[in-house]
């Protein structure tokens, strides 16, 4: 399987944004899931993160993560927070194919560019899930996604549709015969 690439991590933001703006009117103060995050709050989560491993990429510190911060304007209602969790996977995006593959930045250990577009792809997906749980709306991420999410950040996860094995690698949902998972960690940094 190839390397993660910016077009994934554009593919994934595209998504959320497909599922969830038809939603922009909605109460987004309502939990995410199971998270103790609003949807809203999960939203920009996702765009904070996009930009930190954004900078991650670009800086290339080597011991820990950049002292900066995004903050999304409080007023701002649930299609401006979709934007901007756009334009932050744009950042990454363009970070991570113009950056080489051979560059590390930290991330619990050096990681690449490709294992901070995986990072980035995950957090889009698993958050849209916690989101559309919220809002009550019935949505997966999609098959191709999932596989290269799991491929390069769980490469211990069990066979099985990928979404489903996804979601249960994260603690969000059983898989038949499995428990539901009550921690987890994945594996973005190289050797």
């Amino acid at each position: 399987m190839s390397a993660v690439t910016g077009a994934d991590l554009l593919q994934a933001a595209d998504e959320m944004t497909q599922v969830l703006l038809p939603h922009r009117e909605r109460d987004w103060s309502v939990p995410a899931g199971t998270l103790t995050w609003s949807c809203w709050t999960t939203a920009a989560h996702v765009a904070h993160d996009l930009l930190g491993y954004a900078g991650q990429v670009t800086g290339l510190p080597q011991d820990a993560y950049l002292p900066y911060d995004l903050r999304v304007s409080p007023t701002a209602n649930p299609a401006q927070v979709l934007a901007v969790a756009r334009a932050c996977a744009g950042l990454l995006a363009a970070a991570v194919d113009t950056t080489g593959s051979d560059a590390r930045a930290w991330h619990w250990g050096p990681c690449d560019p490709a294992g901070f577009a995986a990072m980035g792809v995950a957090e889009t997906l698993l958050h849209t899930y916690d989101i559309t749980v919220g809002l009550g709306v019935p949505w997966q991420p999609p098959q191709r996604l999932s596989t290269v999410v799991l491929h390069r950040l769980f490469p211990d996860a069990p066979d099985g549709p990928a979404p489903d094995v996804l979601l249960w690698m994260t603690g969000r949902v059983e898989l038949p015969g499995r428990a539901r998972r009550t921690s987890w960690v994945w594996r973005a940094a190289v050797d």
